[in-house]
């Protein structure tokens, strides 16, 4: 026998894009983003919504080598940085596991949120948000990632991506629980 002709198994990966798709100078198509990521050797990709939500598999390297291939694929083809969050399929289960927050993502699931985060900020950042809220908002962290809930909805509220990335001292990106759960689906395809 002349080894194992099985196909070897990828890892599925979700990747979050910040601030596309916003209107103005942060247009990215899906279409051409699925194009560029299946030359550049990523598979079954597959995109979610038009607010930069990426389904693939790789074995091209570690998070951060990711991380930034996606971000240069971006830079070079629409001629605009953004940044990039990718965790494993076994991560994104746990942020959907894990949620605090089980009453409000069934209630209202579009005011349910989950903040994905570059790095994991101490504990005590952590407090520091909570303290920092005027509002009804309510958030939990674990590790590089937080849950966010706003009653009154995002629009209004001082509770900010900016703000928050000040306060953790670290960047991130949101996504509401309808948007994290239709992401699991897709991973679990």
């Amino acid at each position: 026998m002349r080894g194992d002709l099985r196909p070897k198994l990828m890892p599925n990966y979700v990747a979050l894009l910040r601030a596309v798709n916003l209107g103005g100078s942060t247009q990215v198509s899906m279409g051409d983003l699925r194009e560029r990521l299946r030359e550049s050797g990523f598979e079954s990709v597959r995109t979610l919504l038009q607010s930069g939500n990426i389904v693939f598999q790789t074995d091209l390297g570690r998070r951060e080598e990711i991380e930034r291939r996606i971000e240069d694929e971006i830079a070079q083809s629409c001629e605009r940085p953004t940044v990039c969050f990718v965790r494993t399929a076994a991560e994104w289960r746990n942020v959907i596991a894990r949620n605090p927050f089980p009453h409000q993502a069934a209630e209202d699931p579009g005011h349910m949120t989950v903040l994905v985060l570059k790095e994991a900020p101490p504990a005590a950042a952590w407090k520091a948000l909570q303290a920092a809220i005027t509002g009804r908002e309510a958030v939990r962290g674990q590790s590089d990632h937080g849950y966010v809930v706003y009653p009154d909805g995002t629009g209004r509220s001082r509770l900010t991506v900016g703000r928050i990335e000040r306060v953790l001292g670290t960047g991130g990106t949101i996504r509401n629980w309808n948007t994290v759960t239709k992401i699991g689906s897709l991973l679990a395809k």
